[in-house]
């Protein structure tokens, strides 16, 4: 096979067909394209693989890429299957909605000068073509163990670690409130960014491949979690943060503001057809401010513009090159009508019986440095109304733990995440109870809680006794 190590050279960078923003507002269905067979290996052949890649590193899982990108660029497609799962339970997810911007494509040494490798598309070209074509996880060769595991929570740490135990021959149990698998992935992000059918259909694999889910049972109201304890070998705890983050001005409880994930939520709801219609949050035809400048806020942007506001601003305290969410939602939230007001700290919500406007200041840079950044300051004498009719507040979410957490002795930090050993990774101060994932980290990327799910895993392999099911790189 010839040399294709100076492809960058020849081939541009491209992407998949992204749709028009005419039909893409109109719409809730992903607004990225799938690359052809030639087309992926045509891309994938841009890779240099470098002997350190930076792009593995970058990568929370430090997925194998230079490798499944020369599989690809064979047409090997199967056993590039293989090899993505190998570092990552959700790939076909990951490939959607990680800001590879800010992590593996951001780290590619061709993104100086000739544009990354279009790391992310391939990722979801190579499960999603796979699954097309009948491929599917080979389990032939792992032999029950006899040990049971319970997951409280069907997100993704949840069900990454379910992947990790079920590959080692533990039988796993998933339990959710919710009447689907996915956690935010399902609830929380928005159709356009993740179509459910691929969350249903990654049920469908995990369940293929052994795991059983519970769904639409609390744990601590439908089951005790000593009966978790009694029944199983060991618990882990993956059910993320759901608590938001309040502004602390005056305002918030007006009839009007909507938490970020409150309205998400009701609005995925309302797609899929799993709540009354009174339970709708619909901001069509109102002037809408969304406060905040990270990926949920880029979703409320967008989930208001398919809605049919009659306008969309965004407003975000710092300068639009600190924006925390992703380069590429902030790009589609621009070219679909999202007004940003960067530089503006909220200083009160005013109405009398319902939202009226958003009182702002400009800031800037203080002198201050916290977390090795520097704090910002309103600047005297330049406050602003904006005029609005809803306001949606999305500030972050924060951990809100169980009350079992007490009656178990599991340690939390003074923001409520779980505290887990040093020693063993992931354990908390119950030996039989880990956790990982947001409640664990705080509210963080969905890949993250995918490497905190699977390491958490392999903790409690470890703990039960059980050998990994580790094949080797290829």
């Amino acid at each position: 096979m010839s040399d294709t190590t100076l492809n960058f050279l020849q081939v541009p960078r491209t992407d998949p067909p992204k749709a028009a923003v005419e039909a893409r507002i109109d719409s809730y269905q992903e607004i990225y394209g799938q690359f052809t067979p030639a087309e992926a290996s045509t891309q994938a052949s841009r890779c240099l693989a470098c002997g350190n890649p930076f792009c593995e590193w970058k990568c929370p899982v430090h997925n194998f890429i230079p490798n499944w990108l020369k599989l690809i660029e064979e047409g090997r497609l199967f056993e590039a299957a293989e090899l993505s799962h190998r570092t990552n339970s959700l790939p076909e997810v990951c490939g959607r909605i990680c800001p590879q911007d800010r992590l593996c494509e951001g780290a590619c040494t061709l993104n100086d000068q000739f544009g990354a490798v279009s790391i992310g598309s391939i990722e979801k070209f190579i499960t999603d073509e796979a699954l097309k074509a009948g491929w599917r996880p080979d389990l032939s060769d792992v032999k029950p163990t006899g040990r049971r595991v319970a997951i409280v929570g069907a997100g993704p740490a949840g069900l990454a670690c379910a992947d990790v135990l079920t590959r080692s021959g533990v039988e796993a149990t998933v339990y959710d409130r919710n009447p689907r698998i996915g956690g935010l992935l399902t609830f929380g992000i928005p159709p356009f960014k993740l179509d459910k059918e691929i969350v249903e259909t990654r049920r469908d694999i995990l369940e293929g491949m052994g795991v059983r889910f519970e769904l639409g049972r609390e744990i601590g109201r439908d089951i005790a979690f000593s009966a978790l304890l009694a029944e199983y070998d060991a618990v882990f705890m993956g059910t993320g943060t759901y608590k938001a983050v309040e502004g602390g001005m005056p305002g918030e409880r007006l009839p009007g503001v909507y938490p970020a994930l409150g309205y998400l939520i009701s609005n995925i709801h309302h797609e899929l057809g799993l709540a009354p219609a009174a339970d709708w949050v619909d901001l069509g035809g109102k002037r809408v401010v969304v406060l905040g400048g990270g990926d949920t806020a880029m979703d409320c942007n967008r989930t208001a513009i398919r809605q049919r506001a009659a306008s969309v601003t965004c407003t975000y305290r710092r300068a639009e090159s600190e924006l925390n969410g992703s380069r590429r939602d902030y790009k589609s939230s621009v070219e679909e009508g999202v007004q940003f007001l960067f530089n503006r700290q909220p200083l009160e919500i005013i109405g009398r019986d319902r939202v009226e406007g958003v009182r702002l200041a400009a800031t800037r840079l203080s002198s201050t440095v916290r977390r090795g950044r520097r704090t910002v300051e309103v600047v005297p004498g330049t406050e602003e109304v904006v005029p609005a009719d809803a306001v949606v507040v999305a500030f972050g979410f924060e951990a809100s733990p169980p009350a079992w957490c007490a009656e178990l002795g599991i340690d939390l930090h003074a923001d409520g995440r779980i505290r887990v050993s040093a020693q063993t990774p992931f354990q908390t101060g119950h030996p039989r109870v880990f956790a990982g994932g947001d409640m664990v980290r705080g509210s963080d990327l969905v890949v993250t809680a995918v490497f905190e799910g699977r390491e958490a895993a392999r903790a409690m392999l470890k703990t039960l006794g059980v050998q990994p099911h580790e094949p080797a790189r290829g």
